[in-house]
């Protein structure tokens, strides 16, 4: 296969050209670094079987060259992280949107089979017991940028649904719920690998409210096989599908968890929404996927607990932390 991964610097987009190029493809990586390392892919930077294209998907004519000849497209890139959407609303939307088009128009104009990802987000506030594909979507006020990311991931979605169903070439749909690894960073908002962080440099462990709300944690470990193997289930084309981890825990509980697993001694610190996030910030107080359609498609099923979760993070930041003192002796 020759497939072209946006977003593939990024945490979840390198795991996909790892997992791609150990199984023998050859995979093309499209990304602005904006968000994305190149660090995230010294594994496969000197393998002939990938190649990084340094660029954004918002570059119609870059994006068409690079998809040109390939099989499959694997679209994960996108403005992501909670501080992002909040801080800079129309450059994501503009991302979110016109990158969405620009990919998805040039796999069909190729004849490229393609894969969108998307988000538990576009559920909003919407806290049933395992939230099912066709679950209704609950948005705030189309005027908070709060709630910006969901709207551009759901006409995302509908814009893969269109062309998947007109052109009659097979497209997936993934919705990942808090998915999180080794290479996440919590510089953007992304809750475990800053509370990891924290916790090894003995600093207070930061709750945004009350700590009540509550999640569940899938490992990237676990979703990038799933991703691959939906791509090649002719069953799943022009589906939505869920994928995400099944351990519920509220983020205070979560806090506990990293504190007890990094033996730190720091305190948890509350942190309003406001202070955070700037004013009207909401949040949604339960997320938690219901993956049977991604288990009757391809037995999909969560190896990983939390606790392996949080551990492969606390190995990797630490692997990390003393590199450079390595290098230094």
């Amino acid at each position: 296969m020759k497939a072209v991964v946006t977003g593939g610097a990024g945490f979840i987009g390198s795991h996909l050209c790892d997992y791609l190029v150990a199984r023998g493809h050859q995979v093309t990586a499209l990304d602005d670094l904006s968000t994305g390392s190149e660090a995230n892919l010294t594994q496969v930077a000197q393998d002939p079987a990938f190649e990084l294209v340094k660029g954004s998907i918002l570059d119609q004519n870059l994006v068409n060259e690079v998809i040109e000849g390939s099989d499959t497209v694997f679209h994960l890139a996108a403005a992501v992280g909670v501080h992002t959407i909040v801080d800079n609303p129309l450059r994501s939307l503009h991302t979110n949107l016109h990158g969405t088009e620009n990919v998805v128009e040039a796999a069909v104009a190729h004849g490229a089979r393609f894969m969108v990802a998307s988000t538990s987000e576009v559920y909003g506030k919407n806290d049933t017991d395992g939230l099912t594909e066709d679950a209704d979507r609950i948005l705030g006020s189309a005027l908070k940028s709060r709630w910006s990311y969901a709207a551009a991931k759901g006409l995302d979605e509908l814009v893969a649904h269109i062309y998947g169903e007109q052109s009659g070439l097979p497209c997936v749909i993934t919705r990942f719920f808090n998915i999180v690894g080794p290479r996440q960073t919590g510089r953007y908002g992304m809750v475990v690998p800053r509370f990891v962080a924290q916790a090894l440099n003995d600093e207070p462990i930061t709750v945004y409210g009350e700590g009540t709300q509550r999640r569940c944690f899938g490992s990237v470990f676990d979703v990038i096989p799933a991703v691959v193997q939906l791509m090649d289930t002719p069953e799943a084309y022009n589906k939505a599908v869920n994928l995400g981890g099944h351990e519920e825990v509220s983020i205070k509980g979560l806090a506990d968890r990293v504190l007890e697993l990094t033996g730190s001694s720091s305190a948890i610190s509350y942190v309003s929404y406001e202070d955070a996030y700037g004013k009207g910030y909401e949040d949604m107080q339960r997320r938690m996927p219901d993956t049977t359609l991604a288990n009757r498609l391809i037995g999909y099923t969560p190896q990983r607990n939390l606790n392996d979760i949080i551990t492969s993070i606390v190995d990797h930041t630490r692997a990390e932390d003393a590199a450079p003192q390595a290098a230094a002796v």
